[in-house]
């Protein structure tokens, strides 16, 4: 194992890596971000990731989610997505389950941290409230056009950053799903591996006019129920 993970092992030595072999991860979406932070984490040495999604993959897809390729349609996109990780890393046992968020946690699955990687308002303010209930952090991605945000939720409440609709995204183009979904990844091997994170901040990345990346940083209030502890 440590042979796989060398350049990993390098960098932050073998008892952080073995360390990674213990943690449990689920990745809510496994779509555009989803297929991303697989190919990204898959690859790291966490121990369990849980896939999760109840989409089929359809040609329109195919451009931004790196894991399908065409003769894929009709395919559940969790199912693939776990095969992906385990064919490229045997390290890593991945579980697909082909339901929404709100089916998931009713198996009462224990897990380290959820990333999420939904295309919707209303399940990332599901995620959060779930994680408010059980202390858990997640991690919000999203992206539209040419821009993404990206946050390390924790004490923060996502309802009181965004208002909450089910309003249809623009279009997406492929590379800023894997630079949100790489921004993503280095949070949450940081946290997992022991390292600090910035919490309850959002980062809003896009390019102006004149095609310049702009990064932002906003800092959240924390949420009601952490305001009464």
């Amino acid at each position: 194992m440590i042979d796989y993970f060398h350049r990993q092992v390098q960098l932050w030595g073998a008892d952080t890596q073995n360390l990674l072999q213990s943690k449990k991860i689920a990745i809510i979406g496994s779509g555009g971000l989803g297929s991303s932070l697989a190919f990204a984490l898959g690859s790291s040495g966490i121990g369990k990731i849980h896939m999760v999604d109840f989409d089929e993959v359809s040609t329109h897809n195919i451009h931004r989610q790196i894991t399908f390729k065409i003769g894929d349609e009709g395919k559940n996109k969790a199912v693939l997505n776990a095969l992906m990780i385990e064919q490229r890393c045997p390290f890593v046992k991945a579980t697909p389950h082909e339901c929404n968020f709100e089916e998931f946690i009713k198996k009462n699955i224990e897990v380290d941290l959820i990333i999420d990687a939904t295309d919707n308002l209303p399940t990332r303010a599901e995620i959060d409230e779930y994680c408010k209930i059980k202390k858990l952090p997640w991690i919000y991605g999203s992206v539209e056009a040419f821009h993404g945000q990206v946050c390390f939720f924790e004490e923060s409440s996502f309802r009181d950053a965004f208002k909450i609709s089910s309003k249809t995204p623009e279009g997406i183009a492929a590379p800023i799903v894997m630079h949100i979904a790489s921004l993503q990844a280095n949070l949450a091997l940081r946290y997992l591996a022991g390292f600090s994170v910035k919490k309850d901040y959002l980062y809003y990345l896009f390019f102006n006019a004149d095609g310049e990346l702009v990064t932002q940083k906003f800092s959240l209030p924390k949420s009601f129920l952490h305001l009464q502890d």
